[in-house]
């Protein structure tokens, strides 16, 4: 019996950390996974069709809301909605104010897309977790995880986005000559040091990205199994548990959005410095 109880509470953690993915199978063909082991036999290329799917939703939800708010936006005694957005605005306006030190008038909406973009997709982990599962299930469809921050890809996607911007304005701002005079010689300013510069500054660079990506996945993941964890307790222990962590999360959701996206306005600050 003990030996069952392990297996089934497996099989549930597993359930729930598997991304409804669709790829390339040896044996299948193009085909949706209905296992882990087929998912990672699909390969590199495979596609997680709920990360996809959810990180897309957040993205229009994001446009709907702050369109809709422009639309109805007023001098006079302003709603709910334009309230909200107004204060978010405002918020990464004076963020990006005190962080990003070059004139660049795109790094201020590019801040706005990443933290509100990240917070909703971070939200959707207050849903309970049988919820998406279970639903969806009943769909016919195998696996549903609805959270994109927990699934790496989606994360580091992001973090290879802001990665590209850091290359395209050190290029643009400082020209290939100025970054790479940059790279070569900082932090040290000698010829004799040119090489341990270079390793130095290269090995800075692409941590960033990387750090990007795993502190955001990192935190939102094992939040995430935490939920599960509690989700298989007694019920009385859940509502003990569940409710205090959720309210707990919600501080977790909102800071990893603000983090990612200070992190982000701080490096784009630095491609604009002249060093």
């Amino acid at each position: 019996m003990a030996a069952g109880n392990e297996v089934s509470t497996t099989y549930y953690i597993q359930h729930h950390l598997q991304n409804l993915t669709f790829g390339h199978h040896p044996v299948n063909g193009w085909s949706l996974a209905h296992s882990a082991e087929e998912a990672v036999e699909m390969g590199f290329w495979a596609i997680h069709l709920d990360t996809m799917g959810w990180s897309i939703a957040m993205g229009l939800l994001f446009i709907w809301l702050f369109r809709k708010a422009g639309k109805v936006a007023t001098s006079g005694v302003p709603g709910g909605l334009q309230n909200a957005v107004e204060m978010v605005v405002e918020f990464i306006e004076n963020l990006t104010r005190s962080t990003f030190h070059g004139r660049n008038p795109h790094i201020a909406p590019i801040a706005l897309t990443l933290f509100v973009w990240i917070l909703f997709m971070n939200t959707l982990k207050i849903i309970p977790v049988d919820y998406g599962p279970v639903l969806f299930s009943k769909l016919g469809v195998d696996y549903m995880k609805i959270v994109p921050t927990t699934d790496v890809n989606a994360t580091l996607g992001m973090a290879l986005g802001v990665f590209g911007l850091i290359l395209y304005y050190n290029f643009k701002v400082k020209g290939v000559g100025g970054f790479a005079r940059e790279l070569s010689l900082t932090p040290f300013n000698h010829w004799a040091l040119i090489p341990f510069n270079l390793v130095l500054e290269i090995v800075s660079l692409l941590v960033k990205p990387f750090s990007l990506a795993m502190r955001l996945f990192g935190n939102m993941f094992a939040g995430e199994v935490i939920f599960i964890l509690i989700a298989m307790l007694p019920f009385w222990a859940i509502w003990v548990l569940d409710v205090p962590w959720a309210i707990f999360h919600i501080l977790v959701v909102t800071l990893q959005a603000f983090i990612f996206t200070v992190l982000t306005v701080v490096y784009l600050s630095a491609a604009h410095e002249h060093h």
